[in-house]
């Protein structure tokens, strides 16, 4: 079962032949692949392979990689998909060699004792780069086949003579009758598709199983139109016609052919014919455009067919000849193919020929069955091999491209000319025809008023006119089509010159900067004809050693001036002068000689922090010839060899601030400067230095107890010592409002503290004596280290000097309106609770303010009103001890008239009234407004600090803070307080960043009040 397949990929120079296994022989299938050069449509034959069961049968194939530029890929696979790869093992094996010498790839796939489950169509497929070439063959399985080898033996060749003819089973066969195939599909197991398909040569297998799904949808139905429908498919080979027949019942009844689902008119192509009740559609010349599905209609009565077109293989019935011509020529490869309107393809070496690339110099030209590849005019470049492969077929030819011979009978010579004369190159060859072109360093050179080109017979010419500077050069004159050319040199007679980076004759233009240390080389340019005579200068002394540190070299040219390890005496200026026949050239240098800057100088510390320390140093004497760009600085603790840089990019002023150091350390630091030459040695070491800061303010503090002229503070040490230790402490005082009230409003007048002691005290307890009885006065408690003082320690408000008696019940009348604060001192250890109480209910602090603190209770009452009035009582409790003081509190105001009087009783010349109380509530409601405004402060960085205003309004306003306009959310470093209307935001350990405008805002339904101030944060204190 020998058929004929063709595959659209063409990479087997070497097609297989046919393999017949005998039996109890293994079978070997070769298949030879000699370079992937070839492009895809070649005709490659099927193999179909026929043996016994049990035994083995190996595949070969073998690919040339002479000319491939990567590994070729081979894959065995089984009907249209099955990967053999995946299903290797000991019944598939699958080898691969490679040998270095032929450069020749085998590949092997053996199948061992083959099985009936082995038979099918198989493929093999090779693939290099972007080609790739595949071969399908069929193996069958048949059991007891007889021998056949006496069918192959030529008459009369004993049993080892002769060769094996195969003639008997290349016969042509006898005709057999036509099988419907899609008959076969429809009437088939789906597992037999696939070798149906093989066997029939359909090799689009999904396209197969699309169409044959939908044929199979339809399924025949009895039919009152037709009593014959049309078959399922037909196929028809491409350029045959092919007929398609239906009876109808009625012989009368009108049908409509339709393709694609469109009705197709009458034509020389569509022919149409009814014959009794016979309707018929015949297509002539059958295309690719027929392949599609066709239906007859007979009034609402459809029936349906498919019609393939198999496209024949396209021959090469006439082959490329080899060529041979001169440059220039023009070549036409021609072939002559089996059909009209076949599709070839043009190769040059291993390259596609484009008809799609216009700038290509090939022409296509097709006349019926005769294709042309032109090239118009051959080039040495277009030698080679040239391919035209068709789906069937191929065939090469050799271009060969040869120079023509051009004999020169006279070159051009060189010319030396003046200016403003005549220049004329002339050369002669032996063709007269030959045309060319004059160059010019290497560009053509265009004819002009003074410059012409001719060309008498033999002889070329080229003549300038007025000979200028620029003309001088290198001539050449090339013949076109010709790989000779003919050169020469224009000469120009002119002055010396010299020929420098920079022009003019000025020393601040032509300045030369050399590093120190490093090698100077000028090297100068130098024209003129004849060549001039060189002489250098430094300032009046001439520089004519040819060896040497400074010395001079010339040469053809150009002239040098040399400068072995350059020093700063070398700095000057310098003179350079060419003289010739024709005239004389000077040009003046200036050499200026840099260096890394000297280091800076005095360099100390004026001023230290906690962690920091202000350091200031002097520029160096010398700047190196460069300008400076700034200073870098390190540090080490004394007694230290390793240094800590402090920056890392150049910092331009001569004070640096040099922070995160350990407080009590001592510290070094040195700089260097820094100038676009490179970096100083390190200035001389500062004085050592300690970073040292003022400890925290005393915390905690508190008043033990008070008598007519004496208070005891008590408090402890700062949270924050330091490194400088702590000395002791001073405790100072004054009256009420010469310092804050409750810590909050600071008084804009200058307070004097009076200090409470003069000496030092250790202890974190003291008595301050003598005070007067009855005033109000402020304490505060300083530490004192080496680094001065700390911040004071405050209390929360102003104590009076009184002793505390036990209070007895008391009476307080006020007029509505009238504003009640009351202030109830008292003492207890540890700090008492407080609780105020109205008629024995607990005080609606909404209508009356309450504020405790240590050593007092504050009852206030903004304006009276008579349902204030009542007894009040302050209960002070601590753990099971408890005291109380009790105060009748009396709101009076003028009665207003009677309202509603009317009488109740009358007897004898007596009345009974009633009348309506004249009393009427008072509307508490107002707008906010600052009773106490912020007050501008300055604070030392790193301190807490505080600032406070006072507000009033109803209903309770919100208080909004604000830093620069900006609210201040819910930062951890700012505390906001309000305390019975007294506003009160704390900084935590401010820094610079703090400094600013801060604002308090009171907002309620009636209006709103703002109030601001300024905050100053100032640096550490320097130590001097």
């Amino acid at each position: 079962m020998l058929s004929e397949r063709t595959e659209l990929t063409g990479l087997f120079l070497e097609k297989p032949e046919s393999v017949v296994a005998i039996t109890g022989i293994k079978t070997l299938l070769k298949l030879q692949i000699v370079g992937i050069k070839k492009q895809p449509s070649l005709k490659t034959r099927c193999v179909c392979v026929f043996f016994n069961t049990g035994k083995d049968v190996t595949f070969v194939v073998k690919v040339d990689s002479t000319n491939l530029t990567r590994k070729p890929t081979m894959k065995w696979l089984k009907g249209k998909w099955m990967d053999l790869g995946s299903k290797a093992g000991k019944h598939i094996q699958l080898k691969e060699s490679y040998d270095r010498n032929t450069k020749i790839y085998t590949y092997e796939m053996k199948i061992v004792k083959v099985v009936p489950g082995d038979a099918g169509g198989y493929r093999c497929e090779v693939s290099a780069k972007d080609k790739c070439d595949s071969c399908t063959f069929e193996i069958t399985v048949e059991e007891g086949q007889a021998d056949i080898l006496s069918t192959f033996k030529r008459a009369g060749a004993g049993e080892d003579e002769g060769e094996l003819d195969f003639s008997a089973l290349l016969k042509k066969p006898e005709p057999e009758l036509e099988i419907d195939v899609w008959e076969l599909l429809k009437n088939a197991h789906p597992s037999e598709y696939e070798k149906i398909a093989f066997q029939y040569g359909i090799t689009d297998l999904r396209g197969m199983l699309k169409r044959l799904k939908k044929m199979k949808a339809v399924e025949p139905k009895i039919s009152e139109a037709f009593l014959r429908r049309l078959e399922s498919a037909y196929s028809v080979n491409k350029g045959k016609k092919i007929v398609l027949s239906v009876e109808v019942t009625d012989p009368n009844a009108e049908i409509k052919w339709l393709k694609n689902g469109q009705e197709i008119k009458p034509s020389a192509k569509y022919i149409m014919e009814s014959d009794g009740n016979i309707r018929t559609l015949t297509i002539n010349k059958c295309s690719l455009a027929d392949d599609a599905a066709y239906e007859c209609v007979v009034g609402t009565d459809k029936c349906f067919t498919e019609v393939f077109v198999k496209e024949p293989p396209i021959t090469i019935t006439k082959l490329l000849d080899d060529y041979q011509v001169v440059v220039g020529e023009r070549v036409e490869f021609e072939i002559e193919v089996s059909e009209e309107g076949a599709h070839v393809i043009w190769m040059f070496e291993d390259q596609e020929l484009s008809r799609d690339d216009k700038s290509s110099k090939y022409r296509f030209k097709k006349d019926g069955k005769r294709h042309c590849l032109i090239i118009q005019e051959a080039t040495t470049e277009d030698s080679g091999m040239y391919f035209v492969y068709t789906n069937g077929g191929q065939s090469k030819g050799e271009l060969i491209v040869e120079e023509k011979e051009l004999e020169v009978l006279q070159s051009i010579a060189d010319l030396t000319v003046k200016s403003s004369e005549q220049a004329m190159f002339k050369c002669e060859v032996s063709d007269e025809k030959v045309t060319g072109k004059w160059f010019k360093d290497g560009k053509e050179v265009q004819a002009s008023k003074r410059i012409k080109i001719s060309h008498i017979g033999r002889f070329h010419r080229l003549t300038i006119d007025d000979v200028k500077p620029e003309d001088a050069g290198d001539y050449t004159f090339i013949p076109d089509g010709y790989a000779i050319s003919l050169s020469a040199k224009l000469n120009f007679l002119d002055p010396p010159k010299i020929h420098l980076d920079v022009a003019g004759n000025l020393v601040s233009q032509n300045t030369i900067i050399v590093v120190a240390g490093n090698k100077l080389r000028l090297d100068v340019e130098i024209t003129g004809e004849p060549a001039p005579t060189v002489c250098w200068m430094k300032g009046d002394k001439p520089v004519t050693d040819a060896e040497g540190r400074v010395r001079v070299e010339n040469r053809k040219d150009l002239s040098s001036l040399v400068i072995e390890g350059a020093e700063r005496e070398d700095e000057g200026n310098y003179t350079i002068t060419v003289t010739n026949p024709a005239g004389e050239d000077k040009a003046n240098l200036f050499i200026k000689i840099v260096d890394v800057p000297d280091p800076p100088e005095n360099v100390k510390c004026t001023g230290v922090g906690e962690d920091c320390a202000t350091i200031i140093w002097e520029p160096p004497k010398f700047d190196g010839g460069a300008p400076l760009k700034g200073y870098l600085m390190e540090r080490k603790k004394k007694g230290s060899s390793r240094w800590t840089k402090l920056n890392f990019d150049a910092y331009e002023n001569t004070t640096y601030e040099a922070k995160r150091m350990i407080e009590g350390i001592l510290y070094e630091i040195r700089v260097f400067a820094v100038n676009g030459i490179g970096i100083s040695a390190p200035s001389l070491n500062s004085k050592p230095f300690m970073p040292i800061a003022p400890t925290s303010e005393p915390t905690k503090l508190i008043v033990d107890d008070v008598t007519d002229t004496t208070c005891s503070l008590k408090w402890l040490a700062p949270e924050r010592i330091g490194a400088g230790g702590l000395d002791g402490y001073i405790i100072e005082f004054c009256k009420e409002g010469g310092a804050s009230f409750a810590g909050i409003v600071l008084c804009l007048m200058i307070v004097k503290w009076h200090p409470a002691n003069t000496d030092l005290i250790e202890r974190q307890s003291y008595v301050v004596r003598n005070l007067p009885t009855g005033e109000k006065m402020d304490f505060r408690v300083v530490a004192v280290n080496m680094a001065g003082r700390s911040p004071p320690a405050l209390l929360g408000q102003p104590v009076t000097v009184r002793e505390i008696m036990a209070l007895e019940s008391t009476k307080y009348i006020k007029k509505v309106g009238e504003k009640i604060n009351l202030v109830i001192p008292f003492q207890g250890k540890p700090r008492p609770v407080a609780t105020w109480l109205k008629d024995g209910q607990p005080v609606d602090e909404k209508k009356v303010g309450i504020r405790n603190s240590n050593i007092d209770s504050i009852l206030f009452i903004r304006s009276a009103e008579r349902e204030h009035s009542g007894k009040y009582t302050l209960s002070l409790k601590i753990e099971n001890m408890e005291d109380s003081a009790n105060i009748d509190i009396r709101i009076v105001d003028k009665p207003g008239p009677p309202t509603q009087v009317h009488v109740t009783d009358v007897w004898g010349f007596n009345a009974a009234l009633d009348k309506q109380s004249p009393y009427k509530e008072k509307d508490m409601t107002c707008a906010p407004k600052f009773t106490a405004p912020l007050v501008d402060r300055s604070v030392t960085i790193g301190y807490s600090t505080a600032i406070s205003c006072a507000v009033r309004g109803f209903p309770k306003p919100k208080i909004i803070w604000m830093k620069n306009k900006m609210i201040i959310d819910d930062n951890p470093k700012f505390l906001m307080q309000n305390n019975q209307g007294v506003l009160t935001l704390n900084i935590r350990k401010p820094s610079t960043f703090d400094s600013g405008k801060y604002s308090c805002k009171a907002v309620n339904e009636l209006g709103e009040d703002e109030v601001e101030c300024k905050l100053e944060i100032r640096g550490n204190i320097r130590v001097h």
